[in-house]
């Protein structure tokens, strides 16, 4: 069984996510559902290293999804003053 600290951990995270994929370009009712799925293919580790390799693949795809928002804002930005 997973430490309390790291169950804490994946749990942080997936909130964060999940407050990411409000502003999803194909919408919340696209994102979430696969961000589920995505955590409970890997919900039956128990190995904390492996546990850690999953956070440290969220963190990744968190970093990705702010970056498409970065972008989204930027190329908005560029329409208007162009």
């Amino acid at each position: 069984m997973a430490s309390a600290p790291l169950r804490m951990e994946v749990i942080r995270i997936y909130r964060e996510l999940l407050y990411l994929g409000r502003e999803y370009p194909l919408g919340y009712d696209y994102f979430r559902p696969r961000l589920h799925k995505a955590f409970m293919a890997k919900a039956s580790l128990q190995d904390e290293e492996q546990i850690r390799k999953g956070i440290e693949q969220a963190e990744y795809v968190k970093k990705e999804v702010e970056a498409l928002y970065y972008l989204k804002k930027y190329r908005t930005l560029r329409k208007a003053y162009a």
